[in-house]
């Protein structure tokens, strides 16, 4: 079967929307705003949807893969936005070198676990 996908767009929950809507523009994204109870986040032609919803285990056993260009230089700027210090319960953890590539994590105000990393060529 051919998909000819053109996107994937997870949905993700939020323990608190207005806030995990300003963590997400806090870390880069943009916004479209589809309806009160959800937004589309997005960097260039890739994004997520990001929904007033709360389901404890769905949203601890989310984990989301983001590769970027660079994931020293995201690390690097990264820690400059201070997320910790501004979202209760948000954790970055550095960069790790693994046998496939390298990546760091954030975790997000509501828990999601984010993996930001880029792959060996």
């Amino acid at each position: 079967m051919n998909h000819q996908a053109k996107s994937i767009r997870p949905f993700i929950g939020a323990k608190n929307y207005e806030i995990s809507r300003k963590f997400y523009l806090n870390l880069g994204f943009q916004e479209s705003i589809l309806e009160p109870n959800m937004s589309y986040f997005y960097s260039g032609d890739f994004g997520f949807y990001l929904q007033n919803a709360y389901v404890k285990d769905w949203v601890d056993n989310t984990m989301v893969f983001m590769e970027v260009e660079d994931v020293y230089t995201f690390w690097n700027e990264l820690q400059k936005l201070g997320l910790p210090e501004k979202y209760e319960g948000v954790k970055i953890v550095p960069v790790r070198e693994l046998p496939w590539g390298r990546e760091c994590f954030v975790h997000d105000p509501s828990g999601i676990l984010w993996h930001f990393g880029n792959f060996n060529t």
